[in-house]
Parts: structure tokens; sequence; C-alpha cells
């Protein structure tokens, strides 16, 4: 089975839209909803699936104990605290 590489170079510098949505999802350990994102913090959905294809970001699914209800969260990879930190 073939995984999925990383899109971005290696040295390649982040728009400051990435690096914004980035340094959130780095400062919520849980992650966020794409919902927030949207909504409250002005970013599109279309770049918010590019992080993703891009290895910078991922999407986890989790169901509420409480009942059938399914979140999705969006949680920064290691390669995204890379990209940051360089």
């Amino acid at each position: 089975m073939r995984t999925l590489q990383s899109r971005l170079p290696h040295k390649t510098r982040l728009s400051s839209e990435w690096h914004r949505a980035l340094q959130l999802l780095a400062g919520n350990p849980r992650g966020t909803t794409e919902h927030m994102l949207v909504l409250g913090h002005g970013f599109s959905s279309d770049m918010l699936a590019m992080l993703v294809l891009a290895g910078l970001a991922t999407v986890v699914t989790e169901t509420l104990r409480t009942g059938h209800c399914k979140i999705e969260r969006m949680v920064i990879t290691d390669v995204g605290k890379r990209a940051l930190e360089g």
C-alpha cells in the first residue's frame, strides 16, 4: 500500500493564510472543527482541504459517547508543526 506524501516541498514558505490556520491548529491540541475555522476565522473550505492534501493537517472523526453524533476535527500534523518552525 502506498502512503500519501506531503505535496509541500521541504523549504517552501507558507502563505500568511496557511501560517495563520496552522498556528490556530497548533494552539488547539485536540484540533477544531472546519465550521469554526470557516465561520469563526474566515478560512475557505478549499484552503483547509489544501492543508490536508499537503499533509499539514488531518481530519479526525470521533463519535460522542452520549449518542451517534459524529464530530470531525482538523488537527495539525507533525509536518505542519515543522512547517511552522521553519
